[in-house]
Protein backbone atom coordinates (compact mmCIF):
# COMPACT_ATOMS: atom_id res chain seq x y z
CA UNK A 1 0.00 0.00 0.00
CA UNK A 2 2.84 2.39 0.93
CA UNK A 3 4.62 1.55 -2.32
CA UNK A 4 1.48 2.33 -4.31
CA UNK A 5 1.01 5.65 -2.48
CA UNK A 6 4.61 6.62 -3.31
CA UNK A 7 4.01 5.87 -6.97
CA UNK A 8 0.82 7.97 -6.95
CA UNK A 9 2.62 10.88 -5.27
CA UNK A 10 5.42 10.65 -7.82
CA UNK A 11 2.96 10.69 -10.71
CA UNK A 12 1.12 13.68 -9.23
CA UNK A 13 4.41 15.53 -8.71
CA UNK A 14 5.55 14.82 -12.27
CA UNK A 15 2.23 16.01 -13.65
CA UNK A 16 2.49 19.17 -11.58
CA UNK A 17 5.96 19.87 -13.00
CA UNK A 18 4.61 19.38 -16.50
CA UNK A 19 1.77 21.82 -15.81
CA UNK A 20 4.31 24.32 -14.48
CA UNK A 21 6.21 23.97 -17.76
CA UNK A 22 3.03 24.50 -19.79
CA UNK A 23 2.21 27.61 -17.76
CA UNK A 24 5.71 28.94 -18.30
CA UNK A 25 5.43 28.37 -22.04
CA UNK A 26 2.20 30.36 -21.90
CA UNK A 27 4.18 33.43 -20.83
CA UNK A 28 5.55 33.58 -24.35
CA UNK A 29 2.11 34.73 -25.49
CA UNK A 30 2.83 37.97 -23.61
CA UNK A 31 6.55 38.38 -24.36
CA UNK A 32 6.97 40.73 -27.31
CA UNK A 33 9.63 40.40 -30.02
CA UNK A 34 11.78 43.37 -29.02
CA UNK A 35 13.67 43.84 -32.28
CA UNK A 36 10.61 45.38 -33.89
CA UNK A 37 10.50 48.18 -31.31
CA UNK A 38 13.75 49.44 -32.85
CA UNK A 39 11.88 49.69 -36.16
CA UNK A 40 9.16 51.76 -34.52
CA UNK A 41 6.56 49.02 -34.19
CA UNK A 42 4.82 49.64 -30.87
CA UNK A 43 2.91 46.38 -30.57
CA UNK A 44 4.87 43.63 -32.34
CA UNK A 45 4.01 39.95 -32.37
CA UNK A 46 4.75 37.80 -29.35
CA UNK A 47 7.45 35.15 -29.08
CA UNK A 48 4.68 32.53 -29.09
CA UNK A 49 3.37 33.95 -32.38
CA UNK A 50 6.85 33.76 -33.85
CA UNK A 51 7.53 30.23 -32.57
CA UNK A 52 4.24 28.91 -33.93
CA UNK A 53 4.92 30.09 -37.47
CA UNK A 54 8.57 29.01 -37.21
CA UNK A 55 7.40 25.47 -36.53
CA UNK A 56 5.09 25.51 -39.56
CA UNK A 57 7.84 26.83 -41.83
CA UNK A 58 10.35 24.29 -40.49
CA UNK A 59 7.92 21.44 -41.09
CA UNK A 60 7.39 22.53 -44.68
CA UNK A 61 11.06 23.12 -45.52
CA UNK A 62 12.06 19.83 -43.91
CA UNK A 63 9.88 18.00 -46.44
CA UNK A 64 11.43 19.95 -49.31
CA UNK A 65 14.93 19.18 -48.03
CA UNK A 66 14.14 15.50 -47.42
CA UNK A 67 14.99 15.58 -43.72
CA UNK A 68 13.07 14.54 -40.59
CA UNK A 69 10.17 17.04 -40.29
CA UNK A 70 9.46 16.05 -36.69
CA UNK A 71 12.96 16.97 -35.47
CA UNK A 72 13.06 20.20 -37.46
CA UNK A 73 9.60 21.25 -36.27
CA UNK A 74 10.32 20.58 -32.59
CA UNK A 75 13.65 22.42 -32.78
CA UNK A 76 11.94 25.45 -34.28
CA UNK A 77 9.02 25.32 -31.85
CA UNK A 78 11.18 25.20 -28.71
CA UNK A 79 13.97 27.46 -29.95
CA UNK A 80 12.93 30.48 -27.88
CA UNK A 81 11.38 28.75 -24.85
CA UNK A 82 14.07 30.28 -22.61
CA UNK A 83 12.63 33.75 -23.30
CA UNK A 84 9.81 32.95 -20.89
CA UNK A 85 12.36 33.62 -18.12
CA UNK A 86 14.83 36.12 -19.57
CA UNK A 87 12.63 37.89 -22.13
CA UNK A 88 13.46 38.60 -25.77
CA UNK A 89 16.56 40.70 -26.38
CA UNK A 90 17.14 42.53 -29.66
CA UNK A 91 20.47 42.36 -31.51
CA UNK A 92 21.81 45.57 -29.98
CA UNK A 93 21.44 43.96 -26.58
CA UNK A 94 23.22 40.82 -27.79
CA UNK A 95 26.17 43.00 -28.78
CA UNK A 96 26.70 43.94 -25.13
CA UNK A 97 25.51 40.82 -23.31
CA UNK A 98 26.57 37.19 -23.86
CA UNK A 99 23.02 35.93 -24.02
CA UNK A 100 23.96 32.41 -25.17
CA UNK A 101 25.25 31.44 -21.73
CA UNK A 102 22.02 32.57 -20.08
CA UNK A 103 19.91 30.79 -22.70
CA UNK A 104 21.60 27.44 -22.01
CA UNK A 105 21.30 27.81 -18.24
CA UNK A 106 17.62 28.73 -18.45
CA UNK A 107 16.79 25.85 -20.80
CA UNK A 108 18.57 23.39 -18.53
CA UNK A 109 16.55 24.61 -15.55
CA UNK A 110 13.30 24.54 -17.52
CA UNK A 111 13.54 20.87 -18.53
CA UNK A 112 15.31 19.35 -15.51
CA UNK A 113 12.09 18.28 -13.75
CA UNK A 114 10.23 17.05 -16.81
CA UNK A 115 9.55 13.42 -17.68
CA UNK A 116 12.89 11.74 -18.43
CA UNK A 117 12.03 10.91 -22.05
CA UNK A 118 10.82 14.45 -22.73
CA UNK A 119 13.84 15.99 -21.04
CA UNK A 120 16.29 13.81 -22.98
CA UNK A 121 14.63 14.49 -26.32
CA UNK A 122 14.37 18.26 -25.85
CA UNK A 123 17.94 18.47 -24.54
CA UNK A 124 19.23 16.47 -27.50
CA UNK A 125 17.35 18.63 -30.00
CA UNK A 126 18.50 21.82 -28.29
CA UNK A 127 22.13 20.74 -28.43
CA UNK A 128 21.80 19.87 -32.11
CA UNK A 129 20.16 23.23 -32.84
CA UNK A 130 22.93 25.15 -31.08
CA UNK A 131 25.68 23.24 -32.89
CA UNK A 132 24.06 23.72 -36.33
CA UNK A 133 25.60 20.57 -37.80
CA UNK A 134 22.59 18.36 -38.55
CA UNK A 135 20.37 19.01 -41.56
CA UNK A 136 17.33 19.34 -39.30
CA UNK A 137 19.03 22.01 -37.22
CA UNK A 138 19.90 23.98 -40.36
CA UNK A 139 16.26 23.78 -41.47
CA UNK A 140 15.04 24.92 -38.04
CA UNK A 141 17.38 27.91 -38.03
CA UNK A 142 16.42 28.80 -41.60
CA UNK A 143 12.77 28.67 -40.52
CA UNK A 144 13.55 31.13 -37.74
CA UNK A 145 15.20 33.51 -40.20
CA UNK A 146 12.47 33.12 -42.81
CA UNK A 147 9.77 33.84 -40.27
CA UNK A 148 11.52 37.11 -39.43
CA UNK A 149 11.79 37.97 -43.11
CA UNK A 150 8.14 37.13 -43.67
CA UNK A 151 7.13 39.27 -40.69
CA UNK A 152 9.31 42.15 -41.87
CA UNK A 153 7.66 42.07 -45.29
CA UNK A 154 4.21 42.08 -43.68
CA UNK A 155 5.12 45.02 -41.46
CA UNK A 156 6.55 46.92 -44.44
CA UNK A 157 3.43 46.44 -46.49
CA UNK A 158 1.38 47.65 -43.54
CA UNK A 159 3.24 50.95 -43.42
CA UNK A 160 6.28 50.24 -41.22
CA UNK A 161 9.02 51.24 -43.66
CA UNK A 162 11.90 50.78 -41.21
CA UNK A 163 11.18 47.05 -41.08
CA UNK A 164 13.01 46.91 -44.41
CA UNK A 165 16.28 46.97 -42.44
CA UNK A 166 15.66 43.36 -41.44
CA UNK A 167 15.49 42.31 -45.10
CA UNK A 168 19.07 43.38 -45.82
CA UNK A 169 21.32 41.24 -43.62
CA UNK A 170 19.20 38.26 -42.54
CA UNK A 171 18.93 36.56 -45.98
CA UNK A 172 22.70 36.10 -46.05
CA UNK A 173 22.46 33.65 -43.16
CA UNK A 174 20.13 31.19 -44.91
CA UNK A 175 21.76 27.80 -45.55
CA UNK A 176 19.30 25.44 -47.24
CA UNK A 177 18.41 25.60 -50.93
CA UNK A 178 14.70 25.58 -50.15
CA UNK A 179 14.93 28.52 -47.77
CA UNK A 180 16.99 30.53 -50.27
CA UNK A 181 14.42 29.87 -52.99
CA UNK A 182 11.64 30.99 -50.65
CA UNK A 183 13.52 34.17 -49.91
CA UNK A 184 13.74 34.92 -53.64
CA UNK A 185 9.99 34.44 -53.91
CA UNK A 186 9.35 36.47 -50.78
CA UNK A 187 11.06 39.52 -52.29
CA UNK A 188 8.31 39.74 -54.92
CA UNK A 189 5.52 38.39 -52.69
CA UNK A 190 2.45 40.41 -51.72
CA UNK A 191 1.54 39.61 -48.11
CA UNK A 192 -2.12 40.51 -48.69
CA UNK A 193 -2.63 38.46 -51.84
CA UNK A 194 -3.69 35.26 -50.07
CA UNK A 195 -6.70 36.74 -48.32
CA UNK A 196 -7.70 38.92 -51.28
CA UNK A 197 -7.89 35.75 -53.34
CA UNK A 198 -10.10 34.10 -50.73
CA UNK A 199 -12.51 36.98 -50.10
CA UNK A 200 -15.18 37.40 -52.80
CA UNK A 201 -17.11 40.62 -53.12
CA UNK A 202 -20.57 40.16 -54.55
CA UNK A 203 -23.55 42.40 -55.08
Amino acid sequence: MKSQNKKIKKVVKNQSKALDFFAEAGLLKRVKRSGWWVAGIKDPESVADHSFRCAIIAHYIAHLEGVDPYKATIMALFNDIHEARINDLHKMGHYYIDFKVAEKKVFSDQVKNLDKKVKEELSSFRKAYDQQKTKESLVARDADILECLLQAKEYMQNGHKKAEIFLKKAPGFLKTKSAKKMWNSLKKWDSAAWWQNVVKFER
